[in-house]
């Protein structure tokens, strides 16, 4: 039976004629997702801005506005700020992967890569994002001591003070928060938030458990870390 859904839009920036060419070959030999192209990050950013696509694949090395500075453009935008962001790059080194995850990416890919993988990350980034809407509860809302997370309105504040949390940090602080006192592992956190079915970089858990700590300030003692088998939201 075809799948009653429309295709999702999936806007790919990348600047290599042949590079954009198999990826979206890729893509849209399923007929479950469309490919809408951008060359250039000032193109990516109007397209996105015209009409908010289900998942952004996007190259670091773009001409004139990297992909770095388009990822963040794209989270300060209230359209784009919780679409997931497929990094895609040569880049290969640890901190240029951890300075993309701080921006906002949701995963973070180094050419040369497989196709075939690429598609298994955007379906999974979309069926992530299909469960959460479909699971969604509304109106649930955390008060600790110090740390309150409004989950429908995506709202969170320590001593009564808002803050910021990029959608990747606001995930993982609600997955630790509904399974508190419990503990979660990296595999088990990237197959909840992430979407993964599989463990592909656990490292993901640590950058985003490090920054969310940041943030929370005097709230982010309630995060427990247990060497050697993962993270605890402890209430």
């Amino acid at each position: 039976m075809a799948d009653p859904r429309p295709a999702a839009r999936v806007l790919v920036v990348e600047d290599e004629p042949d590079i954009a060419d198999l990826i979206t070959r890729t893509l849209e030999r399923g007929g479950d997702m469309e490919v809408d192209l951008a060359m250039s990050g000032e193109v990516a950013l109007e397209k996105a801005s015209a009409q908010t696509p289900a998942v952004i694949v996007l190259d670091l090395n773009l001409p004139v506005l990297d992909g770095l500075e388009v990822c963040r453009i794209l989270r300060t935008r209230e359209s784009s700020a919780s679409v997931p962001i497929i990094m895609l790059t040569a880049r290969t080194s640890e901190g240029e992967r951890i300075r993309g995850l701080d921006l906002g990416a949701d995963d973070y890919i180094t050419k040369p890569f497989s196709p075939r993988e690429l598609a298994a990350r955007v379906r999974a980034a979309l069926r992530r994002t299909r469960t959460q809407n479909a699971e969604e509860e509304p109106n649930v809302v955390y008060k600790g001591r110090r740390l309150t997370a409004d989950f429908d309105a995506i709202a969170v504040s320590v001593d009564g003070v808002p803050i910021r949390l990029t959608r990747r940090e606001f995930e993982l602080l609600r997955c630790l928060i509904q399974n508190r006192n419990r503990v979660l592992s990296r595999d088990r956190l990237l197959e909840r938030v992430w979407g993964y079915e599989r463990s592909i970089e656990t490292r993901a858990v640590d950058v985003h458990v490090a920054r969310l700590r940041g943030k929370l300030g005097a709230a982010s003692r309630q995060i427990e870390t247990l060497v050697g088998l993962g993270y605890r939201f402890v209430d």
